[in-house]
């Protein structure tokens, strides 16, 4: 797929205007965001990267659209399984409900940006080096199965290096101050706890993207439509948070779920990387005659383990509701 810089300019600004519109329109007057608005933010999100994805059929053939919606869906449900890492952020740091929105559309437009430079960086080693997608397959496998095994999750936030870094050079107020991130007390300028979560955010993302990030190029190789998948997710990803609410304790089983994912595409990478092999150590060189697995089937296979895990997960905290996820009080 040859993609024309004009569509790299056409996406990314469509992606500001919505931004725009999210932070001078949605956020102008900071509220507490309700279930009722955040479905409909939730509708409007996904029906725009459903009407970009039909676009890319139209336009460009059956293979990029089924790729971007494998994708999409794959980083959308990877990121839902960040939101209850947000959660506990936001309990840490005992964010007001009303500026719980700011919070998290800045925090995920810091992490769109560093998401970028990432994708820039990986698709510029994976045209050098096609042996990579051997290191990104088994990355995958055995992060699917460390986080089947739950050692990935824990229950309380700790500072990353960039927060401690930052708290070094500013000096942090006890307390927020409205929406500000800055503030300046007695002559003294200070950065405010809302900068500080941002910043969390922003950061705590850019570590599920170590995952997310090869998980996508398993399934698609143009980084332009892992670039829109990625941004599409993200963009997303806010008013999410505040439609599930609850519920995000309730999808006991999602680990579990995500952790077959990123198996399957971890074994649809290193089977890719024998049938293109270049390894002189490695069967002379020559490619091997091994299956591969096609974008429908990863498809296919994605819905289907998102549908029986969400399903599971329901009927489990159903019958049994103490198995619920518990997130700290703030």
């Amino acid at each position: 797929m040859s993609v024309p810089l004009w569509l790299w300019i056409a996406t990314i600004g469509g992606l500001l205007v919505l931004l725009a519109i999210d932070l001078f329109v949605v956020d102008r007057h900071p509220h507490e965001v309700s279930i009722g608005e955040a479905g409909r933010w939730v509708t409007f999100y996904v029906a725009v990267a459903v009407a970009f994805g039909l676009g890319l059929w139209f336009f460009a053939g059956g293979t990029p659209a089924t790729e971007f919606f494998a994708g999409y869906i794959t980083e959308y449900s990877l990121s839902i399984d960040n939101l209850f890492i947000f959660l506990i952020i936001m309990s840490a740091f005992k964010v007001p409900a009303i500026h719980q929105h700011r919070v998290l559309l800045v925090g995920i437009v810091l992490a769109l940006i560093m998401r970028g430079i990432f994708i820039a960086v990986g698709a510029a080693v994976i045209e050098q080096f096609s042996w990579v997608f051997y290191i990104f397959g088994a990355f995958l496998i055995y992060t699917g199965i460390q986080l089947a095994k739950g050692e990935d999750e824990d229950a309380e936030f700790k500072e990353n290096a960039m927060l401690r870094v930052v708290r070094r050079i500013f000096p942090v107020t006890d307390e927020f101050h409205g929406e500000k991130s800055f503030i300046k007390i007695n002559g003294k300028r200070f950065v405010t706890p809302m900068f500080i979560v941002m910043v969390a955010i922003g950061t705590t993302d850019l570590l599920f993207a170590l995952d997310s990030i090869p998980a996508i190029f398993g399934l698609t190789k143009e980084p332009f439509l892992v670039f829109a998948a990625n941004a599409f997710a993200l963009m997303g990803l806010r008013q999410l948070y505040f439609l599930l609410g609850g519920l995000l304790t309730k999808l006991v089983y999602l680990s579990i779920g995500l952790a077959v994912i990123l198996g399957f595409i971890g074994v649809k990478l290193i089977l890719e990387a024998l049938h293109t092999n270049s390894l002189s150590f490695l069967n002379g060189g020559e490619p091997l005659h091994v299956p591969t697995i096609g974008i429908g089937l990863s498809l296919g296979v994605i819905v289907g383990v998102l549908i029986i895990t969400t399903v599971a997960s329901l009927i489990k905290v159903k019958r049994h509701p103490e198995a619920a996820k518990h997130v700290p009080s703030a």
